[in-house]
């Protein structure tokens, strides 16, 4: 099975489970997860039920899918993600994302922890924009 097969496989699945065209993406770090939880009518699917998805081992990452209404809009939200510095391939790290584009997102929001780096609690910050 190609790399695009197993993007197909997996984007087939989750519209099977009633996920259908989510405007954006949230992908939830630590500390944001909690997030999905003001999802309306939500779709959770655990990341385990997901063919061909990865694992989240960081604490804090509920491992968890959550599809529905964000603020009026149509959302898809990873509460969790997989690191490269947990001796995952960028295959599987980029792969939600990929997925993300073939169900219809036009664009994706990521979280993350930055105090390492200077930033306080709550700092927004732009550290690149991609279109996918």
């Amino acid at each position: 099975m190609t790399f695009l097969d197993k993007i197909n496989e997996t984007a087939a699945f989750l519209k099977d489970k009633g996920i259908q065209t989510p405007e954006f993406g949230l992908i939830l770090g630590s500390g944001l997860g909690e997030l999905a939880e003001e999802i309306e009518n939500p779709v959770v699917v655990d990341y385990a039920e997901i063919p061909n998805w990865g694992r989240s081992t960081v604490v804090g990452h509920a491992g968890k899918l959550v599809y529905g209404e964000l603020a009026g809009r149509k959302v898809l939200a990873l509460q969790g993600r997989f690191h490269f510095y947990e001796g995952n391939p960028l295959e599987v790290v980029t792969f939600p994302v990929r997925v993300m584009k073939v169900l219809g997102c036009e664009g994706v929001i990521v979280t993350n922890a930055a105090g390492g780096i200077g930033f306080g609690p709550g700092t927004l910050m732009l550290s690149q924009t991609i279109s996918i």
